[in-house]
């Protein structure tokens, strides 16, 4: 084998970023078309559902299925079809250049044909140690995924936006009351979704609000908050079965920055569905999904990206 055809063998022909429901969907899909994806595993594997518990919305699972089973099982369905796993942090990419160069650092460099973004969003936390200790126990970032097991309970919701607006709303088909703190006294959510809220029977509000603790840690759910009031210092407790954070998500595309077409808030741009502005660059799931941030949109849409990954590479000749 002469030296050029040794590079390219070296040339992958699609890599995949992320391993959530978007990313391990278009594995499959790369792997049975006989692609052999290298998926990158990033700092989030599983991406949101590795911290979900129990998933009742994913089609085929009549008693529903955990969130990491639900990875695990895609995973491995991967795997059978071909796919490779690595793990790595992508520190650079050049899309200006074929094949596109990906860096992780250090003397490991990927080249690839084309490039299927799935690395997802993380949602904005508060940071602190209890929160993070009950997410997927009472604490959520997603109120259509987990407002369902909280019918008839009182419900919090952590933000002055849109998106906390948004959840809270949502939240009241099923709580017995909606309460929205926010840590200032103004609101940064549009004229028409506050007075929305606030009209809603269901909702309160309890402004210049910071969360201290989320309770009970040890007892595995939350059972309440303690506050402190921003101006007053004033510390209680209140009770609670939920907290819900409505302070957004932060796509994880920086990577891209000055490469890909992005809006305002970093989310990557898409046309028909899941073409970016680079030709067989194709992004998929949360990295690009600002409304739905579903399990099955996220799966559809890596489906189509693996999908037409293998039209592009066949339309090549590959």
């Amino acid at each position: 084998m002469n030296l050029i055809s040794a590079m390219e063998n070296s040339i992958r022909d699609t890599v995949i970023l992320g391993t959530g429901c978007a990313g391990l969907t278009a594995a499959i899909y790369a792997g049975r078309a006989n692609l052999k994806p290298l998926v990158l595993e990033g700092h989030e594997p599983g991406g949101q559902l590795s911290i979900t518990t129990l998933v009742e919305n994913f089609p085929g699972f009549p008693e529903g299925i955990q969130g990491p089973e639900l990875i695990e099982n895609m995973r491995k369905q991967a795997a059978r079809f071909g796919a490779e796993f690595m793990m790595g942090h992508l520190a650079h990419a050049d899309l200006t250049q074929r094949p596109f160069k990906l860096d992780f650092g250090g003397s490991k460099t990927v080249l690839t044909r084309t490039l299927i973004i799935a690395s997802g969003a993380s949602a904005r936390w508060l940071g602190l140690p209890s929160e993070q200790a009950l997410i997927g126990y009472g604490v959520s970032s997603c109120a259509t995924c987990d407002g369902f097991f909280f019918r008839g309970k009182p419900i919090t919701v952590i933000g002055g936006g849109d998106s906390a607006m948004e959840e809270a709303l949502f939240l009241t088909r099923f709580a017995s009351k909606v309460t929205v703190i926010h840590r200032r006294d103004h609101f940064r959510a549009s004229k028409i979704m506050l007075e929305r809220a606030r009209k809603h029977e269901k909702i309160e509000f309890l402004t210049d609000t910071i969360v201290e603790d989320v309770m009970d840690v040890k007892a595995k759910e939350v059972t309440g908050l303690k506050l402190r009031n921003a101006k007053t210092g004033k510390v209680w407790e209140f009770p609670t079965s939920a907290l819900f954070l409505g302070i957004g998500h932060e796509p994880n595309a920086k990577m891209f920055n000055g490469q890909l077409d992005q809006d305002q808030d970093g989310y990557l741009k898409t046309s028909d569905f899941v073409f970016t502005n680079v030709p067989g660059v194709f992004a998929c799931g949360d990295v690009q999904d600002r409304r739905y941030r579903q399990a099955i949109t996220a799966a559809g849409s890596g489906c189509a990206a693996a999908m037409e990954t293998e039209k592009f590479l066949e339309e090549r000749g590959r």
